[in-house]
């Protein structure tokens, strides 16, 4: 039985007739995270007894009779995400031992689905990062070159998915962090339209660009999740009210017509030629396949990188201040109160994580909050104002995820601003509050993913996928590394 290679709808339809048991399937997940997550590291810990008691409960329901979309399918989750009982550190050790009173939105959300938790996925500290090299934990390995990143800040997640330790999983994505990691281990990622999934229960880092999606190994498996996790949630007050359309409707159909817009502002100094060359075989392969492409332009691309870490830091500085070891997490006595807060704080937080708190509390201070904050939230108006214009004359805008494909552990560490650069074809969509994807279009020269990215109008994820799902339809690019399958 080739489990790997089934979507969650065929799981499904063989949990149902009961060829297979959720216990059996959660065993079968379980057994492959003892075999691999040792090299990969793709896991930071797993609930082994807990998702045997939700499987066990899983096939209970299904002998009554119940269904659900994920009734009895086990899931990866990033460990950014509030589950009760469940230990959510945010990969910093600020955190350790924190067991949230209460689940997030989007992990209720699951839990009424039916799913199967098997462990929290590991990532950048805080989400503050692109290569999942700034956990306070572990670093984890990209399974199609375990010298190599998996991207960030949702590497675990990524890692796990593209390794099969998970059927799918969650991640969340402030500047990239589902889609570029997506893109270097070869999955799918989604980013959702900002508001079409709710952020209650996320711990944040940016509210006002942070959006949870999930990553896949087929675009029916994304669609299946995003069906489950988005939604108008009153909990959260930038939760957009909308109904949630079936986005399995939205596969199957084809995409002759569809006006694929190309930004030439895409087309950036020092993306690796592999990159190119793929990316250009790829438009091929959508306008083979009825799609007409239409040059648009993207004027106010080269400001993204710089307007992001201004908005983002500024975010952060502010979210992070409650970590203070006063109500929760790390406390580091000390001589009086402000003595305990420096002390809980140098101890609790990471280089990256503590370079962005004094980046955005500079930007805040008096005397500069009008020269870079406001400033750069014009700058991000401007940003949404080219996507409006680009989006008059095409549908759906394609372009490649990361100038380049994973690179060696370590080798960026010491250059924080090459590093950041690996998100300059995702920041812009996350300004703007735009659905994007990012789906396995190929391998460079060594054998290595790169992915495709398809960005479209507010609430549009439906058409994203499916048009995503026509791509995987004819590209047919494997999604597992050999050794793993």
């Amino acid at each position: 039985m080739d489990i790997l290679n089934l979507t969650i709808v065929q799981l499904r339809e063989m949990l149902k007739k009961k060829e297979i048991s959720s216990v059996e399937l959660t065993g079968y997940y379980l057994d492959r995270i003892g075999k691999y997550n040792g090299e990969l590291l793709a896991y930071l810990r797993t609930t082994d007894d807990y998702a045997m008691d939700m499987a066990a409960e899983a096939d209970e329901k299904i002998a009554r009779g119940e269904d659900a979309p994920l009734l009895g399918i086990p899931l990866g989750m990033k460990d950014i995400l509030c589950t009760k009982g469940v230990e959510t550190t945010c990969a910093s050790n600020i955190l350790k031992g924190f067991v949230p009173p209460y689940d997030a939105t989007v992990i209720r959300n699951l839990k009424e689905a039916g799913f199967v938790h098997l462990g929290r996925l590991n990532m950048d500290e805080f989400a503050m990062g692109s290569s999942t090299e700034n956990s306070a934990f572990q670093t984890t390995s990209n399974p199609w070159d375990t010298s190599r990143i998996p991207g960030g800040s949702s590497g675990g997640s990524a890692a796990a998915a593209a390794s099969g330790l998970c059927v799918a999983a969650l991640g969340t994505d402030t500047g990239g962090s589902i889609r570029q990691p997506a893109s270097l281990c070869g999955v799918i990622g989604m980013k959702p339209t900002y508001g079409r999934v709710s952020r209650y229960g996320l711990i944040a880092f940016a509210s006002s660009l942070d959006q949870i999606g999930p990553f896949s190994r087929t675009v029916s498996d994304c669609a299946t999740m995003l069906g489950v996790i988005a939604g108008h949630d009153p909990m959260d007050s930038t939760s957009i009210p909308e109904p949630v359309p079936d986005y399995q409707s939205f596969l199957g159909k084809d995409i002759k017509g569809l006006r694929i817009g190309i930004p030439a502002e895409y087309f950036v100094e020092g993306m690796e030629e592999g990159v190119r060359k793929n990316y250009e075989d790829n438009l091929q392969v959508l306008k083979d396949q009825g799609a007409t492409l239409v040059d648009v332009s993207l004027p106010h691309t080269r400001h993204a990188v710089a307007t992001y870490y201004i908005i983002c830091t500024a975010e952060a500085s502010s979210n992070l201040a409650r970590y203070d070891g006063v109500k929760y997490g790390l406390r580091e006595e000390g001589k009086d109160i402000i003595d305990m807060y420096k002390k809980t704080r140098f101890k609790g937080f990471g280089k990256e994580v503590k370079r962005r708190i004094i980046l955005g509390t500079y930007v805040l201070s008096s005397g500069y909050y009008d020269a870079y904050y406001r400033k750069a939230g014009k700058v991000r108006t401007l940003i949404r104002h080219d996507f409006d214009e680009a989006f008059t004359s095409c549908d759906l805008i394609v372009t490649p995820v990361s100038p380049t494909t994973a690179f060696k552990a370590g080798e960026r560490l010491e250059d924080p601003l090459t590093m950041y650069l690996s998100d300059i074809f995702t920041i812009p969509v996350n300004l703007a509050g735009l659905p994007g994807i990012s789906i396995p279009g190929g391998f460079d020269a060594k054998g290595l993913p790169i992915g495709l990215q398809i960005i479209g109008k507010p609430l549009d994820e439906g058409r994203i996928l499916q048009a995503a799902h026509v791509f995987e339809s004819v590209k047919k690019v494997p999604t597992i590394p050999e050794r793993y399958r």
